[in-house]
């Protein structure tokens, strides 16, 4: 795809990208097994993991977890109360949408309590072994402590788009907005009203500005990193869009991520 060939021009030392669809990787550009920080691209792994063990029943969404009110429903909304970086709470569970790494490490915390088996240890077994994503680890804090590879977070595309260890309406729920109407911040891009999120999915709706593109269907979910990378899905025209950098975000990365979303949505429409 010509379009994905933009990558190249970026002013980053590395960069990597693929476009994947349910059956295959559509096309791909940069380092496929150079090893990457994911930094927030972690909680979407975080957030699958989390949701294979409600599905094997050792948790349950509505389960109190995190602070009085909490559940891990509200920690993986970010709808907690918890604050960004800390264990403590900043809000009323429910009343906003507070981006909070800190509640992904309460989560962690609650799964290794419910299986006994370490955080991520139980992410090695559940998730990356399956997907044979053999270059991935969680090396440090379950909110931004993931590393991959653009082969490796392909994989975990495809699963997305067509879910097999997974039920599909387990994740047709993650992705659909928990708590309508919360107002937060979307960190880079300001207040947002609403804020939508799902389970651990960052949801795009009306967003503006957005890391995504202005043609990405308002159903398209994901995730983005400070450490400069993103993935998105969007199920209206079942494709994703992996990128890895290793430079961190910043305002070079707001005018060319929505710029290479459009781009390869627009040539896939094209062909």
């Amino acid at each position: 795809m010509q379009s994905l060939e933009k990558i190249e021009t970026w002013p980053v030392p590395n960069a990597a990208a693929a476009v994947v669809t349910p059956g295959r990787v559509l096309a791909e550009s940069g380092p496929a097994d150079q090893v990457f920080k994911l930094a927030s691209v972690t909680k979407l792994l975080v957030a699958f993991g989390a949701l294979l063990a409600v599905e094997e029943g050792a948790i349950g969404l509505d389960d109190p977890a995190g602070p009085d009110g909490a559940t891990v429903r509200h920690l993986l909304a970010h709808s907690a109360g918890l604050a960004f970086g800390e264990k403590r709470t900043q809000a009323k569970v429910e009343t906003k949408r507070i981006y909070s790494s800190s509640g992904y490490e309460v989560l962690a915390e609650h799964i290794e309590s419910a299986t006994g088996i370490a955080f991520p240890e139980y992410l090695e077994q559940g998730v990356f072994e399956p997907l044979r994503m053999s270059r991935t680890a969680l090396e440090g804090p379950a909110g931004h402590g993931a590393v991959s590879t653009l082969s490796d977070l392909s994989s975990f595309a495809r699963e997305l788009l067509h879910p097999q260890l997974l039920a599909p309406e387990t994740l047709r729920d993650a992705t659909r907005v928990q708590f309508p109407g919360l107002d937060g911040v979307v960190p880079g891009f300001g207040m947002q009203r609403p804020s939508d999120w799902g389970l651990g999915f960052e949801i795009r709706g009306h967003k503006a500005p957005h890391w995504t593109g202005l043609t990405n269907s308002p159903e398209t979910y994901g995730h983005f990193g400070q450490s400069g990378t993103f993935l998105w899905v969007d199920p209206v025209v079942e494709v994703a869009l992996v990128v890895l950098t290793d430079r961190d975000f910043g305002e070079w990365a707001k005018p060319l991520w929505p710029e290479l979303s459009d781009a390869i949505l627009s040539e896939i429409s094209d062909s």
